[in-house]
């Protein structure tokens, strides 16, 4: 390695990504379920009191729609653009049966979350008969994971946003290993690259890097939200595995992650495998 190399190096190596907070302002909300009026103002209520982190005024923000009043996307879609909500509250496999296909998330949720710029908060469906938290307890845990967490400014700015005061919100990292074992296998067909060193390089730095953006993760949230805790979790393995034995382990009541993608229409990467198998999880899709 030239000499230029190695400064170059050290000088990335010294850019480090820090967190820029945004503001997240949620004003409205559109509850929307399958079910008859009773029914979808009970789940209305539910949901309210699930997010008792938003401290939305009983007497305005939040808007409930039941399952008469939408027979197809676009009625759904309209209701949505004649109602503005900052936030869409609903469950899977709207006008479908969960028990034929429990590991889905059916049409309407699907297009929701590519059609839209909207934050989608999935609860668990009515019949699965899940117990949710209520009030001061509900989203007490929090739970934000990406597949790169490293600048990703907007994820943590909403879960922390619904992380109750007093609560705990984790900021977590899974690299993948799989993938990490591939590039060692690769470097390690390379005569010029002393292997050993090069993979315990490449795992270090692979780590270091979510591992310092939480660093300034938790020095940003402590300004913004001195009443909730930030917890780190920076390690590699299987990344749905890992992500479910996570979610049990630390009791999450809501996870939050990415679900769009620039290059395509389809759910972003590890989105679609965690919403699908994460029924009785409350989510909050990006």
């Amino acid at each position: 390695m030239t000499n230029i190399d190695q400064f170059e190096s050290v000088f990335k190596s010294a850019d480090k990504e820090r967190f820029a907070p945004e503001v997240v302002e949620i004003r409205r909300v559109l509850a929307v379920t399958d079910a008859d009026p009773p029914a979808a103002d009970h789940f209305s209520r539910q949901a309210r009191s699930f997010l008792n982190v938003l401290e939305l005024p009983e007497s305005d923000g939040w808007t409930a729609v039941c399952g008469s009043q939408f027979h197809s996307m676009s009625e759904l879609m309209a209701i949505v653009a004649r109602e503005k909500p900052d936030m869409i509250v609903t469950h899977r496999n709207l006008h479908s049966s969960s028990r034929a296909y429990p590991y889905s998330l059916g049409g309407y949720i699907d297009v929701l979350t590519q059609a839209t710029s909207l934050p989608i908060a999935l609860l668990p469906r009515p019949d699965l008969n899940v117990p949710l938290q209520a009030g001061s307890m509900a989203t007490d845990r929090v739970m934000a994971i990406t597949d790169h967490l490293t600048g990703d400014h907007h994820l943590v700015s909403f879960a922390a946003r619904m992380t109750l005061t007093g609560g705990t919100l984790f900021l977590t990292h899974v690299e993948d290993e799989a993938m990490l074992q591939r590039f060692m296998a690769a470097i390690a067909k390379i005569p010029e690259i002393d292997t050993a060193m090069a993979c315990d390089l490449l795992r270090e730095q692979l780590l270091k890097e979510p591992t310092e953006y939480v660093a300034t993760c938790r020095e940003g949230l402590a300004k913004l939200f001195p009443s909730i805790k930030t917890e780190a979790i920076v390690t590699s393995g299987n990344r749905l595995a890992d992500y479910q034995r996570l979610v049990d382990e630390r009791e999450i009541d809501m996870l939050v992650f990415n679900t769009k993608d620039d290059d395509q229409l389809a759910m972003h990467g590890l989105a679609y495998p965690l919403a699908v198998e994460m029924v009785r999880t409350p989510l909050l899709l990006l």
